[in-house]
């Protein structure tokens, strides 16, 4: 009995150690949501059109199993970023609405990654994802993912990828917009003696349905 006792008191412990490193479903601020010691970044609209602020976080963990520490001292966080969503409630505070895990990329030994969140004036949400390799790649950007709250989902409606070279200076921007079916592609030279030449270009991209965020991974 007392084997058994110790055996539930255990799971109980593990069970809240480890609610109590997960977002939290309720909270007046990010910092009353995110644990303690995770990194995190946020950013605050009305996004669903409800006349009242939400937020979206993302949210590093900071779990020892996935930190890697170089011998002189520099500690990798190789967690992977946690995505939330939390919309506004009237009586004040935000409201977990849905999570996301293995969806954004995570930093490694050679690979840096930054990710960035605004909301438009329209309640339109940019998720941008910048790549810095320290070895085997020159090119530096990534891709920026367009959404927005349709139909009781967010939806990804646009997509801008920009690509510059560390050596040539080239840089090239391409946007693509899911409502118009439209692509655009520039490439221009951000080298005051850059001999890259500029061109733009138009083209359009095939008629499929929109994607729901969720349902492919942000690693492009």
């Amino acid at each position: 009995m007392r084997k058994i006792m110790l055996m539930l008191l255990f799971a109980s412990f593990v069970s809240s150690s480890a609610m109590a490193q997960a977002l939290k479903q309720r909270g007046g601020s990010v910092e009353a949501l995110v644990p303690e010691g995770w990194t995190h970044k946020e950013e605050v609209g009305d996004m669903n059109k409800d006349g009242l602020p939400d937020m979206v976080v993302v949210a590093t963990p900071n779990f020892k199993e996935n930190m890697l520490e170089r011998e002189d001292g520099y500690v990798y966080n190789m967690n992977e970023p946690q995505l939330a969503i939390y919309f506004g409630e009237s009586s004040g505070g935000y409201s977990l609405w849905k999570k996301y895990e293995g969806l954004l990329p995570a930093d490694s030994e050679y690979i840096s990654v930054d990710i960035s969140l605004s909301i438009t004036d329209r309640g339109v949400l940019r998720i941008g994802i910048s790549t810095f390799a320290s070895m085997g790649s020159n090119e530096v950007g990534g891709p920026t993912y367009v959404y927005r709250w349709q139909n009781g989902d967010f939806f990804l409606i646009g997509k801008d990828v920009t690509s510059q070279s560390r050596y040539s200076g080239e840089l090239i921007e391409v946007s693509e917009n899911y409502l118009t079916f439209k692509r655009q592609e520039k490439h221009s030279g951000v080298f005051v003696d850059s001999d890259v030449k500029e061109s733009e270009k138009w083209t359009k991209i095939p008629r499929t349905p929109l994607k729901r965020l969720g349902t492919f991974e942000m690693d492009e």
